[in-house]
């Protein structure tokens, strides 16, 4: 199965200069659990904003940069050729950024989105979810904390 998974605002905001411009270490650990031991697809500018690479999952980065490295990752040019590169029996996630959450939509068998209840400035957008496309399968609301500045919900979609 194909997942894109994100943390987006109620705007679909992303983030800002290649950085996410909200902090919520629930979201984190969620995406750990979701995303560890499998594939993940990004551009490389969400590659980048990373100090390492990820443990425990197999990167796959797009770029059009020839000749682009990164030790230990798969380099594709394609959104097609980053899926050709995952495993079939297994669950795959795109992980973003923005443009790739674009290319990846009609790929997608399944969205794992965390929506920040607030509005951002912002210059990466997750793509609008065609309802007529997609069904809500679960949702789980978190109120804000000491540790989580805004309130959040976790949204599971399938694709109809």
């Amino acid at each position: 199965m194909i997942i894109m998974i994100a943390a987006a605002a109620e705007n679909n905001a992303l983030g800002k200069d290649n950085k996410i411009v909200w902090h919520l270490p629930n979201d984190f650990k969620r995406f750990k659990l979701l995303t560890s031991g499998h594939h993940i697809i990004m551009g490389r500018k969400t590659f980048e904003s990373f100090e390492k690479p990820l443990p425990n999952r197999t990167h796959i980065i797009i770029t059009r940069q020839q000749n682009y490295k990164a030790d230990g990752c798969i380099i594709v040019e394609s959104i097609e050729k980053a899926l050709a590169a995952c495993p079939k029996e297994e669950d795959s996630f795109i992980i973003g950024g923005g443009e790739i959450y674009s290319l990846g939509m009609p790929y997608a068998d399944k969205l794992e989105i965390t929506r920040v209840h607030e509005s951002f400035d912002a210059d990466a957008y997750f793509p609008e979810i065609n309802m007529d496309q997609w069904k809500i399968d679960a949702t789980e609301f978190n109120a804000k904390d000491q540790n989580h500045k805004y309130d959040y919900s976790y949204e599971t979609f399938i694709k109809i």
